[in-house]
């Protein structure tokens, strides 16, 4: 148990680090910079209910430099929801965006592809911002999100 605690931990520095190291990429689609920050990262480890599993960390910080590269390389948006948020400070109510591409990652050979959902997210006026990353469908026979855009 305590190597999986080690593992764990150098995975969860490392997608650290490509956060800390990636500000922002080229997004084809929007012509603009996406955004990498505090809150995309807070969401790979979090769902809006509770703390995700460490199994499913660790495959969210694995597929992380996938989704940055289906971000600088996607043209075309898959999913879009748009909704409305409080804030819980002052109780306003701002627009919140989320868009999703979907793409075959893997070697070029076939072998070894995997399917992922990429999720931005913008707030209001702000910036599109990476929001999370995940297998599209399932993965392992384990299904790690509801069957729509709103990743938990």
């Amino acid at each position: 148990m305590n190597n999986y605690n080690e593992f764990f931990k150098k995975q969860k520095k490392n997608a650290r680090e490509i956060f800390n190291n990636t500000k922002s990429v080229f997004c084809p689609y929007f012509h603009q910079n996406i955004f990498f920050n505090s809150n995309g990262f807070h969401h790979l480890r979090y769902s809006s209910r509770r703390e995700r599993s460490r199994k499913e960390q660790v495959l969210k910080f694995n597929l992380l430099p996938l989704a940055i590269n289906v971000i600088k390389k996607s043209g075309t948006i898959q999913e879009y929801r748009s909704d409305f948020i409080k804030n819980r400070k002052n109780q306003e109510s701002k627009n919140v965006a989320y868009w999703a591409f979907i793409a075959i990652c893997g070697a070029k050979t076939g072998k070894n592809n995997i399917k992922i959902k990429v999720i931005l997210r913008k707030i209001g006026n702000g910036n599109i911002v990476f929001w999370s990353v995940m297998p599209y469908g399932n993965f392992n026979n384990q299904r790690l999100y509801k069957i729509g855009i709103e990743d938990e």
